[in-house]
C-alpha cells in the first residue's frame, strides 16, 4: 500500500503512492512509486495515452498487484499555459523535486516573450547533466543504410555546459568590441575581424568528469565493451581537447581496475581487450560521424559535449528508423526525466496516428533506471515483435512493403497483446 501525501500541485491532488528516495546518485523505488507525467503539447496527448497503458499493462504482466505506478499529471507547455498562464508553473518544478523521476511528451518552445525552451530550462533547473539517448534497431524498420542492425550505442551527452550555456554578444555591440579588445590585449597574435560576432563556450572538469563517470559506470554495469570520448580538442584545445583527457583521467583515477585506454591496449595487451575491461577510447567529432555510418559495430558507449551529442543522437536515430522510436533521459544525481525525442506535430494532434514509440521506449528507459528491468524487457521483447509483425503507424507502415496501418491507439493495444 502506498502512503497518502496530503498535498496538491496546480490544484492536482496527489495520488496515493510513495516518494523514490535518491542514495548516491541513484533511485531506490518503492512498490508504488508516485511519477508525476506531462502528457506534452500537440500530439503529446495521444501518444502519453497509448504510451500510459503499455507502461501499466508491462508492470501488470510482470508484478501483478505487488508494484503499480501511481501517475500524477503535471502541466507544463501550452496546458499549463491555459490553465495557469505561466508555461512551467513552479508547482510543476516542485512536484518534479519531491517525486524525483518524471516522464515528458514533446513540449511547444513559447514564440516571443516565453520561455526560451522548456526542456533547457528543465535540465538547468535540475541540474540534469546527462542527456542519455541509446540507439538501437528494431528488426523491420525501415532504413536509410544496408546493416542498420550493426548500430547499438548509447550516447551521453554532457547537458549544461558549451554553447548551450553560452555567452554570445553580436556584432558591432558595445560588448563585442570590448571583449575582441582584450583577447587581441592578452593574445596579440590572435586577430579577430572587427565586425564579428562573439561566442564563449564553457567546458569544465567537473562538468565533463561527472559526465563520463556515469557513462564508464553504465558501461561497466551493463557489460559494455568500450566508452569512447567524442571531441573536437584537436582545434579546440581548451575545451573540447580537455573534455578528452579529464575522461580519460576520471576513468584512471576511479575506474583503474575495470577500464583500459587504447594507449595502454595496444602497448601491453596487442590490442586485445583484457578480460572483463572497458576500453576508454576517444575520436574526433568529423571521424566519429563518418565511423558510426562505416563501423557503427565498434562503438557501444559515448561521451561527448552538449553540442556534439545533439548531431550524433539524431544522426544516429535516423540510421535506424528516426525520432519517432528514438528514446531519450536527463538524468541529474537527484532527478530524472525521461521524454520523448521529437517534436509536437500539432497538424497531427488528435488524430490518434502518429508513432509513441519514443514516448514508450523512453518509458522503458525508465523502468530500467528505477530497477523494475522485468518490465523494460517485457516493452521491448513486445515493441520489437510488433513491429516484426509490420502492425505499425503510418509512418512506418508507408515504408514497409506488406504492412498494415494502425491508430496509435492501437500499436499500443498491439505491443500489449504481444507481451503475453
Amino acid at each position: 500500500m502506498g502512503q497518502v501525501i496530503d498535498k496538491t500541485f496546480n490544484g492536482l491532488k496527489v495520488p496515493e503512492g510513495e516518494i523514490i528516495k535518491f542514495q548516491n546518485g541513484r533511485p531506490v523505488t518503492p512498490s508504488k512509486p508516485i511519477i508525476p507525467f506531462i502528457e506534452g503539447d500537440g500530439i503529446g496527448r495521444d501518444i502519453w495515452k497509448a504510451s500510459q497503458k503499455v507502461f501499466d499493462a508491462a508492470v501488470k504482466k510482470c508484478y501483478g498487484d505487488k508494484r503499480a505506478i501511481s501517475w500524477f499529471e503535471v502541466y507544463a507547455g501550452e496546458k499549463a499555459f491555459n490553465e495557469t498562464k505561466d508555461w512551467l508553473p513552479k508547482d510543476t518544478l516542485d512536484a518534479l523535486k519531491e517525486f524525483g523521476v518524471g516522464i515528458k511528451g514533446p513540449l511547444t518552445t513559447p514564440v516571443g516573450g516565453g520561455i526560451r525552451s522548456l526542456n533547457v530550462t528543465l535540465r538547468q533547473v535540475f541540474d540534469l547533466y546527462a542527456c542519455v539517448r541509446p540507439v538501437r534497431y528494431f528488426q523491420g524498420v525501415p532504413s536509410p543504410v544496408v546493416a542498420p542492425e550493426k548500430l547499438d550505442v548509447v550516447i551521453f551527452r554532457e547537458n549544461t555546459e558549451d554553447v548551450y550555456a553560452g555567452i554570445e554578444y553580436p556584432a558591432g555591440s558595445p560588448e563585442a568590441k570590448k571583449l575582441i579588445e582584450t583577447i587581441e590585449a592578452v593574445s596579440p597574435d590572435k586577430k579577430i575581424r572587427p565586425d564579428s560576432g562573439i561566442g564563449i563556450k564553457p567546458i569544465s572538469k567537473t562538468g565533463s568528469q561527472r559526465l563520463v563517470r556515469r557513462a564508464v559506470q553504465y558501461a561497466i554495469e551493463h557489460n559494455k565493451p568500450s566508452v569512447t570520448l567524442m571531441h573536437k580538442g584537436n582545434i579546440m584545445k581548451f575545451t573540447e581537447g580537455a573534455f578528452r583527457d579529464w575522461g580519460y583521467q576520471i576513468a584512471e583515477e576511479e575506474f583503474a581496475q575495470k577500464t583500459i585506454s587504447e594507449e595502454k591496449l595496444w602497448a601491453d595487451h596487442d590490442g586485445k581487450t583484457p578480460a572483463g575491461k572497458v576500453l576508454i577510447k576517444d575520436r574526433i567529432a568529423d571521424s566519429m560521424f563518418q565511423q558510426i555510418l562505416t563501423r557503427p559495430d565498434e562503438y557501444s558507449v559515448i561521451a561527448t559535449t552538449n553540442l556534439n551529442g545533439d548531431y550524433l543522437s539524431d544522426a544516429c536515430a535516423a540510421q535506424v528508423g528516426g525520432l519517432g522510436i528514438a528514446p531519450g533521459a536527463n538524468i541529474g544525481d537527484d532527478c530524472a526525466i525521461f521524454e520523448a525525442t521529437h517534436g509536437t506535430a500539432p497538424k497531427y494532434a488528435d488524430k490518434d496516428v502518429i508513432n509513441p514509440g519514443s514516448v514508450i521506449l523512453s518509458g522503458a528507459m525508465m523502468f530500467e533506471y528505477l530497477g523494475w528491468q522485468e518490465v523494460a524487457d517485457a516493452i521491448y521483447s513486445a515493441f520489437a515483435k510488433t513491429i516484426q509483425q509490420k502492425k505499425v503507424t503510418y509512418d512506418l507502415e508507408r515504408l514497409m512493403s506488406g504492412a498494415t496501418k494502425v491508430k496509435t491507439s492501437e500499436f499500443a493495444d498491439h505491443i500489449i497483446a504481444n507481451m503475453g
